[in-house]
């Protein structure tokens, strides 16, 4: 039963999200918090898990979840889950792509789309960016937290440094701030 539900959800999760993993990310925490297959807390922690792991932020989640609903097999069900919606997208889409590529429908569905997703992904990051409800708002910690985020805005947008640099660079102060 478990595996169905890790199926379904996933699937039904890999259907209906665009704009990729980060955006998927509320739309997860809602399945797992109504499935109860893990807390706040350790959601929040897969989903950081998550990101550090190579590949996608949203795949990468639903493997975690699985295997912890239900183990290797719950990773397996749970990743095919979320991947073959994109998968049979995909290939319905490029059999007549060259034919819709130039449509006006296309670019406007597309364009109302933007504010969407920024919005999606900007929740999930204050979401998990603030996820530690004993951390106050307004703390030395959060200040640091935003003034990093601000740097690694400018110096990727303004400065062109590659996201690689400024994600090691962070964590090194990160670490250096936070322990």
């Amino acid at each position: 039963m478990v595996l169905w539900e890790l199926f379904i959800t996933f699937m039904k999760i890999g259907f209906m999200s665009f704009g990729g993993g980060y955006a998927m990310i509320p739309i997860i925490q809602h399945e797992v918090e109504q499935h109860e297959w893990m807390t706040t807390e350790h959601f929040a922690q897969s989903v950081a898990t998550a990101g550090m792991a190579p590949g996608p932020i949203a795949t990468n989640t639903a493997t975690i979840i699985g295997y912890q609903a239900d183990g290797i097999l719950g990773a397996v069900i749970s990743t095919i889950g979320i991947v073959l919606p994109s998968l049979i997208i995909v290939l319905i889409i490029s059999s007549f792509f060259y034919k819709i590529v130039q449509s006006k429908a296309v670019h406007t569905t597309f364009y109302g789309l933007r504010p969407i997703v920024t919005g999606l992904i900007v929740y999930a990051a204050i979401h998990f960016g603030f996820s530690d409800r004993t951390q106050q708002l307004f703390s030395w910690q959060v200040l640091f937290t935003l003034l990093i985020a601000a740097g690694v805005f400018i110096v990727v947008h303004k400065y062109k440094w590659h996201p690689l640099a400024t994600i090691v660079l962070s964590a090194l102060v990160g670490i250096a701030i936070f322990s």
